[in-house]
Order: structure tokens, then C-alpha cells, then sequence
């Protein structure tokens, strides 16, 4: 038996925030991340939406990009003074992941981060709260999904936490509020709806009800990322569906190895200055992990069937896989992202040497191997990969060199 779980309400199309006057309730928290929100007016009407709806609105602001845990553990204290019984999450995935946890932290005061990051372990939500996230950004689909990534800094580690439980109970899919996207962050978080799409469609979860989802994903993200990269707002409106319909795909077909990596190499590194942005190291991973799950006959056939309805050609699996690669990478340079972490800079940009020394990464490759095997996102991968070949991949991920193995 399967399970299919996505957010009981899903509010779309512009102007659909003022859906915040229709809900019931005493006292709304509402979280928020670095100030774009308030910037462009958004935090302003969700306020006022929700005072019309005859709520007393409290406000948790400045949650960080790649939320850690004391900023959960904080937010919960703050929660469980106010006593909300709507939590609001607004922004990109940050802000909506932080308050995901949060959440729990709220409804259970006494569970810790490691019970959190038991996969589908988590008790019964919804005593305390009901949850609405509201997405500002195009990639994450945090909003619709049952995942929230939280980093342990003293770690170095993003963990995912997992389970249907904190799927929220709306969503609000409002294209207003991804037009305020620097063009960076379109970017970035296109790449990462991209591969939400491809690897649940591969994924040995995926079913008749998560495929469609991913392919049309897809075939939007094809055509619609790089016009919304280079300022097109028709498109950029059309990537905020498409991100979506990835995030419906793989919140119930799960992930894959794409992300294993990128969890555990985001931060690891930050003793040299930087993070490997998140939807940029799925781009520069997503080739390789392609190349690696090919060998594999039944991910190389689905591969194809992507491949078909990007209409890339290729007479059999095989051409058609290289030419997936070879499109993707495509995209990657058309998004002035880089191919490698070697080449990956401090500002996220490509250049001959970026912010990570060799010999550093080679000194973490086992520990970062290891790590990437123990994530969430492995066990669904269509490949299981040894020790010895995460690390032989992630060194292809580092170095930019051919997935033969």
C-alpha cells in the first residue's frame, strides 16, 4: 500500500493571498525570513488579511537562509507562549521549512531534533495548529510538501525531516510574490525544481499519480526557466506552477541521491567562507547522479521517457540519456551556474578556482560520503551506491569528470 498526501487547500493564481481572510481562528503567528516580505508589501496585506479574518497576529521575522536549530527551538518558545492556532510560513524555503519545525517543537514541547529527524516518525500535528505556507519562491515547493530541511551548524549537516505530518494543510500559490525574485535566486531554485521533477519521476517510489506531476513539471521547467531567468514574467508566473507541481510529485515519490549529497555538502564547508547553495549543488550533482542511476535499466528507460517528452531526440535509451546530460549542463551555463564544486565560487558563481581546496574536500570525502548514505533521500534512490562509489561520485561532482562506474 502507497500513500498520496498533499495539502488539503491549494489557493492559486495572482492575488490569491487575500485567501487569509477566509480563515477561522483566535491568534496567527506568521514566519517570515530576511525582509523581502516586508520590502514589496506581502507581510503588510497577510497581517491585515488575516485582522480582517478577526485574528491577533504575533510575528517570528529574520529566519535565515538554511534555518538552524536554535532558530527552530526559539520560534517554538515563541510559539508556545503566544499560543497560535494557525502558523503561517511566508517566503522562500527557508522561512516554511523553519516553521514546519517549529511546528512540531510547538504541538510536542519535549521531543528533540533527532526524534524530529526520525523518518515518518513524527506524532500527530494539528492539536495545537493548523499550518498555511505561502511561497515566494520557485523551487523548494516547500508549500505543498511533507519535507523541511533544517541545518545543525555545530555539524555541518542539513538533516531533512520527513513525514506526511507536517504537509501543510494550505497552501498558497500566489505568482505576485515570485516576481520580487532576484535573478540568482530564479536561478537557483528553478535548477532545484528541475531535479525534484527528474528524480521523483526515476525514483522507486514514483507511481501513476506522482508521474504526471513530474513530467509536466518537466516540460514547463524546460520551457519556461530560462525566459523567467532572463525577466520574463509570464514565465516566471508559469515556473511558480511548475515548482509546485514538482513539489506534489516528489513529496509522495521522494528524492534521490541529488539531494543525499547536497544536504550533506551544503554546509560543510563553511569554515571557508561560504554554502554550496542548495539549488546549485543539485544542478551541478544532477548530471552525474543521471550518468551513475543510468546504469541501472530501469532508471536509463524512464531517463528516456524524460528525454522523449523534452523531445531532445536519441535513437535508443542510451543516446537519449547523454542528451538529457548534455541539456542539462546546457542549462546550467545558460543560469551562469557551474558544473563543479572546483569551479564553484563564494558567490555561487562560476570561476577557475572556487571557495573549496582540494585537499579540504578530499580530507571530508569519506565523512561526506558516508553522511550522504545515511540521508533520507538514498533508500528511494533507483541505485544504491556503495561507500567507496558515493565517494568515486562525489569526487566526478568535485572535479567535473566522467561517471564510468
Amino acid at each position: 500500500m502507497a500513500r498520496f498526501t498533499l495539502p488539503r487547500d491549494l489557493y492559486h493564481g495572482k492575488g490569491s493571498l487575500e485567501a487569509l481572510k477566509s480563515f477561522k481562528g483566535e491568534r496567527a503567528v506568521i514566519c517570515v525570513g530576511g525582509g523581502s516580505m516586508k520590502k514589496f508589501g506581502f507581510l503588510d496585506r497577510a497581517v491585515n488579511y488575516l485582522k480582517e479574518a478577526g485574528m491577533e497576529v504575533e510575528l517570528i521575522e529574520g529566519i535565515e537562509p538554511d534555518p538552524s536549530v536554535d532558530t527552530v527551538m526559539k520560534g517554538a518558545a515563541k510559539m508556545l507562549e503566544f499560543k497560535p492556532d494557525w502558523i503561517i510560513a511566508m517566503g522562500g524555503g527557508s522561512p516554511i521549512d523553519a516553521a514546519k519545525a517549529m511546528w512540531i517543537k510547538y504541538e510536542y514541547p519535549e521531543i528533540t531534533f533527532e526524534e524530529m529527524c526520525k523518518v515518518f516518525g513524527i506524532p500527530s500535528l494539528r492539536k495545537k495548529a493548523h499550518f498555511c505556507a505561502i511561497s515566494s519562491t520557485s523551487g523548494t515547493a516547500t508549500e505543498v510538501t511533507a519535507f523541511s530541511i533544517i541545518t545543525d551548524y555545530a555539524k555541518g549537516i542539513k538533516y531533512p525531516i520527513a513525514d506526511f505530518e507536517i504537509t501543510p494543510d494550505v497552501a498558497i500559490v500566489d505568482p505576485d510574490l515570485a516576481e520580487t525574485m532576484p535573478k540568482k535566486l530564479v536561478a537557483h531554485t528553478g535548477m532545484d525544481a528541475m531535479t525534484h521533477a527528474i528524480e521523483a519521476y526515476v525514483s522507486t517510489a514514483n507511481c501513476e499519480f506522482t508521474d504526471p506531476l513530474a513530467i509536466h513539471a518537466i516540460e514547463m521547467i524546460q520551457k519556461d526557466l530560462v525566459a523567467s531567468y532572463n525577466g520574463d514574467m509570464a514565465s516566471r508566473d508559469r515556473m511558480h506552477y511548475a515548482q509546485c507541481l514538482a513539489g506534489q510529485a516528489f513529496s509522495n515519490a521522494l528524492l534521490g541521491i541529488v539531494h543525499s549529497m547536497a544536504h550533506k555538502t551544503g554546509a560543510i564547508f563553511q569554515d571557508y567562507g561560504a554554502h554550496i547553495i542548495h539549488g546549485a549543488a543539485n544542478a551541478m550533482y544532477l548530471p552525474k547522479v543521471i550518468a551513475f542511476n543510468a546504469k541501472d535499466p530501469v532508471a536509463k528507460q524512464r531517463y528516456g521517457v524524460i528525454a522523449d517528452y523534452m523531445h531532445l531526440g536519441g535513437k535508443d535509451d542510451d543516446e537519449k540519456v547523454k542528451l538529457l546530460i548534455a541539456y542539462l549542463r546546457k542549462m546550467n551555463d545558460d543560469l551562469n551556474i557551474p558544473h563543479c564544486i572546483k569551479n564553484y565560487g563564494a558567490d555561487s558563481y562560476p570561476c577557475e578556482q572556487g571557495f573549496v581546496p582540494e585537499n579540504v574536500f578530499l580530507e571530508r570525502v569519506e565523512d561526506i560520503a558516508k553522511n550522504a548514505l545515511l540521508d533520507a533521500c538514498t533508500g528511494s534512490n533507483p541505485r544504491q551506491p556503495s561507500q567507496e562509489e558515493m565517494v568515486k561520485l562525489l569526487k566526478c561532482c568535485y572535479y567535473d569528470t566522467e561517471v564510468d562506474f
